[in-house]
């Protein structure tokens, strides 16, 4: 079978209620609609009290600590190994189905009843400790969320075939079918240098270039 390649059916059923099986399920695009917005809304607040360089800065901040949740919540959250049936059925429903069913379209991306209340919970987060700067550090970590989420279905779903695009895309894929214990970080490979994650095939090659 040529790498890459799943023989699994494009996806499964979760639910015989028909109305939570429907909330599993969200177009690609809707991330990019919900969520740039709100980015550029805190963006633009924190314009009121700050400069274009000072908001600019926190914003990249904020994206910079975007990716380092992305890898974490990834590697620790969605790799957990759970011991009991309740716990197998959970992490089989937030990350084990996309393992399984990597080409499901319609579940590669964060359903909004989740998306929503954990966007809602980390800007109440940042807010109580960063007071008005969270307005744009938040721009940037949602921000940075909306790329992960767009760059994971690329690489899924998308061609991809030359320059960085076709090595973020070769990167993630060799997650799904070489290691899913490497290559953490889906929409940068930042977080995975630091704690020594990347993939073997890159290990090698840095062995040969010394």
């Amino acid at each position: 079978m040529p790498m890459f390649v799943s023989n699994r059916d494009e996806t499964v059923r979760l639910f015989s209620n028909p109305v939570l099986e429907y909330f599993t399920h969200i177009h690609p695009a809707t991330p990019i609609v919900v969520f740039i917005p709100v980015s550029l809304y805190c963006a633009f607040h924190h314009l009121q009290v700050a400069s274009v360089a000072v908001t600019t800065s926190y914003a990249l901040l904020g994206v910079l600590m975007w990716t380092l949740f992305e890898y974490t919540l990834h590697r620790w959250a969605f790799h957990y190994d759970p011991k009991s049936s309740w716990g197998k059925k959970m992490h089989f429903w937030v990350h084990g189905i996309h393992h399984d069913y990597p080409r499901d379209h319609t579940r590669l991306v964060m359903p909004l009843l989740v998306s929503v209340p954990l966007a809602a919970l980390i800007f109440a987060l940042l807010h109580s400790m960063f007071g008005v700067l969270s307005f744009a550090l938040f721009s940037g970590f949602i921000f940075g969320y909306v790329c992960y989420d767009s760059i994971h279905y690329a690489t899924h779903h998308f061609p991809m075939r030359s320059g960085i695009a076709k090595w973020m895309k070769e990167y993630h894929l060799r997650h799904h079918y070489n290691d899913e214990h490497s290559a953490y970080g889906v929409s940068n490979p930042l977080w995975d240098y630091v704690f020594r994650t990347t993939p073997e095939y890159l290990n090698n090659a840095e062995q040969t270039h010394d």
